[in-house]
């Protein structure tokens, strides 16, 4: 033992003890560095949650409760609640809750076919002016979808297109963000060895699109139609300008009018906060939901074919 430790000595190469204490000493490092992000990451999901966590319990509170007290314990007024707002106006919260799953659940859908075709033709085909159209597009991300409101708005209007569900449902349509997305997923989860050997076997170009390429960027796809339903769900200017019907109002725009009426009725101020509770039920319900097709492989479209 000692010749070992004489001989380590001499060709400078720690020994077992020294090793295994610089290991732990890594390993407290380690620990240390770690700690910092983690109280960060915390730190986010208490500021995140912390809004969501007041609705729910101010949801259970009657409008004198609301207002008289602030304490994070529950009461038991939450069911009342959802009957009084149910009951307002013969049920027109509910009326404004399937206009909003219509406005964002068919602009997603349409939204993400388009941009599930545009991503795959402009990562997989080869045309003139495919790089200045992939950078017009970058562009567009980074246009605010505010600004694009009034000109909306006035293109629609020349149309006759405004106060319909047409003037909603259109402009939620095309998604820049998403067409690029698309096609980053395109590129990366569809080979081109599989496009061309699908080619060569003779399977048309839309086949090949649907049962092939489809398949494999199901995981890219999902997660456009949920950022453009979340886009949707939440849009409060452009429904805010395009619509004034109130029957046709989404769930944004219907709680704003309610939270008006509320500086001359302070009683619906309980029936905003419990509709804004109901209104982010849907949102977490489909994220759940859909949070499989994150887990799926990216190349099991391709084995199934």
């Amino acid at each position: 033992m000692a010749l070992t430790r004489t001989a380590g000595a001499l060709t400078g190469e720690p020994s077992a003890a020294g090793r295994a204490a610089r290991a732990g000493s890594r390993r407290a490092r380690n620990r240390r560095t770690a700690v910092v992000p983690t109280v960060i990451l915390l730190l986010g999901a208490v500021y995140c949650l912390l809004p969501v966590a007041w609705v729910l319990i101010a949801s259970t509170k009657n409008n004198a409760q609301l207002f008289n007290t602030f304490t994070l314990e529950p009461n038991g007024s939450l069911w009342s609640n959802i009957r009084d707002l149910s009951s307002y106006a013969d049920g027109v919260f509910w009326h404004w809750m399937l206009n909003t799953a219509l406005y964002a659940g068919g602009g997603a859908l349409l939204s993400m076919t388009v941009s599930a075709m545009a991503g795959y033709a402009l990562a997989k085909f080869q045309f003139r002016g495919r790089q200045t159209l992939f950078n017009l597009l970058l562009a567009g991300v980074l246009v605010p979808p505010v600004v694009l409101a009034l000109p909306q708005y006035l293109l629609l209007a020349k149309v006759g297109l405004t106060g319909t569900y047409w003037s909603v449902l259109l402009p939620s349509i095309l998604s820049p963000y998403g067409i690029y997305l698309a096609r980053i997923y395109a590129s990366a989860a569809v080979p081109d060895e599989v496009i061309e050997s699908a080619r060569v076997d003779g399977c048309p170009e839309g086949t090949l699109f649907a049962r092939i390429a489809v398949p494999m960027m199901t995981p890219g796809l999902v997660t456009i139609f949920l950022f453009q339903f979340v886009a949707v769900w939440n849009n409060f200017l452009l429904p805010f300008i395009m619509l004034s019907d109130e029957n046709k109002f989404p769930i944004t725009v219907g709680l704003y009018t309610l939270l008006n009426r509320g500086s001359s009725a302070p009683a619906l101020y309980s029936l905003v906060v419990t509709g804004s509770l109901l209104s982010i039920i849907p949102l977490i319900i489909l994220f759940l939901g859909l949070q499989r097709y994150w887990r799926t492989d990216l190349a099991s479209g391709a084995v199934k074919q």
